[in-house]
């Protein structure tokens, strides 16, 4: 989805990764969690940090700073795990992201929202939906169904398969 589906105000959850403010469409938010015991999933990739009980179902928890090139999050007292919904080759996956905190929820008007700059041709940006601007700071609006992969979809399906 580009920044040119993006027609009317929508509501966006706002959270920090590293020093970056990132945000997502609330829609596919399910909530917000405390990081707890999180099991490791024995040969999956290092953004991949294991999975964690939610109400006695398996969920996957990725970790967004190791899949965007980034330092692995350390946990801390503000360290939390956004659990999204998304949207992989049709079918839903609910995952669990790692968040250095969450910021707050705020409107934006699609007038306040940029295209996403092209960085080279080399460089995949798909998964950014566009750049906010809000309170004179930019913020990266992710595209929470191109953030994760087809071999994203098949990783979290089968450690949720192992863990159970």
């Amino acid at each position: 989805m580009s920044v040119s589906s993006i027609t009317e105000t929508r509501q966006y959850l706002t959270f920090r990764l590293s020093s970056e403010i990132y945000a997502i469409d609330v829609a596919n938010v399910r909530e917000i969690l405390e990081v707890g015991d999180i099991t490791r999933v024995p040969q999956t990739p290092p953004y991949m940090r294991g999975v964690i009980n939610l109400r006695g179902s398996v969920v996957p928890v990725m970790d967004l700073r190791l899949k965007f090139g980034m330092t692995e999050t350390e946990q801390t007292i503000n360290t939390c795990i956004v659990v999204v919904e998304a949207q992989v080759d049709g079918e839903k996956l609910v995952v669990g992201t790692l968040a250095d905190s969450v910021q707050e929820v705020f409107e934006m008007e699609p007038g306040q929202i940029e295209p996403a700059p092209r960085i080279g041709t080399r460089l995949n940006t798909d998964f950014i939906r566009g750049m906010g601007n809000h309170d004179g700071q930019f913020i990266m609006i992710l595209d929470i169904d191109m953030v994760f992969s087809a071999e994203d979809l098949l990783l979290s399906t089968d450690a949720v398969a192992e863990a159970a």
